[in-house]
């Protein structure tokens, strides 16, 4: 499978929800969400993890995807993703990579290629 690259530089297709969902596996949700619910502190239940990623845009997405800021503003830009941006690195993104590093060394990566 052909990677994914998120707005915000996650790699979709190394997501354990998005894993999770492509083979269908009810146990391996139950397992994500446990774990996410442990590390985030907030109740995430094994429905909740179904996501074809963030830029599919009639796919299915984890629950916090409809309200992710990051996500909203790369499809009001229509950007690929946030390193395809003009405005790169916005205040959005600055918490964001606080959080998740890997993206922001994604989004770097593509930025040296553009």
């Amino acid at each position: 499978m052909d990677e994914i690259i998120g707005i915000c530089g996650l790699v979709c297709t190394d997501c354990p929800a998005f894993k999770a969902t492509q083979k269908d596996d009810d146990e391996e949700r139950r397992r994500v969400a446990e774990m996410w619910t442990k590390e985030f502190g907030a109740d995430i239940k094994p429905e909740d993890v179904n996501c074809d990623g963030c830029v599919i845009e009639d796919g299915r997405h984890f629950n916090y995807c409809s309200k992710c800021e990051i996500r909203e503003c790369g499809g009001e830009k229509g950007v690929e993703n946030c390193a395809h941006c003009v405005e790169y690195s916005c205040g959005k993104l600055g918490k964001f990579f606080q959080m998740a590093p890997q993206a922001k060394s994604k989004l770097e990566e593509i930025r040296s290629n553009l």
